[in-house]
């Protein structure tokens, strides 16, 4: 059996066309650092209120999203779901997308906005955590997963640092 291929662009696009609030976090965040990580699966911390969840739920509907884990592919995110601080983890017909209520130590997105950047990529503004914050959740982590990545992005955030340095 083969895995869908990923087309995370593809997710970001439709989120963004149905102007769903949300940061990037994850190895998609880090890789958009310029971190040279492998990902497979799309992380976003989603606003939870109501009027962004009332533009979420057609944008899941559009991806064709579902629950991944189950065989049975009938099990659809649902606003009640989708307002919970816990991961939805789904599948869509570009590839994973996870949702996520909170990160961390039960950080939200409010909590995260004045730790995200905003960048374009191709025709989207995108909000995308910073490397120092994605650093300080992974620390909080300490899943094995996580421990692996912070070499590589205490090494990006070093060598961004020594980028600016240079240009000044």
């Amino acid at each position: 059996m083969t895995s869908p291929t990923s087309d995370f662009y593809s997710i970001l696009e439709t989120l963004s066309k149905y102007k769903v609030d949300f940061i990037i976090v994850g190895g998609v965040c880090g890789v958009l650092h310029g971190a040279p990580v492998t990902t497979f699966d799309l992380d976003i911390v989603h606003s939870r209120t109501q009027e962004n969840l009332a533009r979420l739920l057609p944008a899941l509907q559009a991806l064709d999203a579902y629950y991944r884990g189950r065989q049975d592919q009938s099990l659809k995110p649902k606003q009640d779901h989708l307002s919970s601080p816990g991961h939805q983890l789904l599948m869509t017909r570009f590839g994973p997308l996870d949702l996520l209520g909170t990160i961390g130590a039960g950080q939200s997105y409010p909590d995260l906005l004045e730790h995200s950047d905003e960048i374009e990529i191709g025709k989207m503004r995108l909000r995308v955590l910073s490397l120092e914050k994605l650093i300080e959740v992974k620390e909080e982590l300490g899943s094995d997963k996580d421990k692996a990545v912070l070499p590589v992005l205490r090494q990006t955030l070093f060598e961004k640092g020594k980028r600016r340095g240079d240009q000044e």
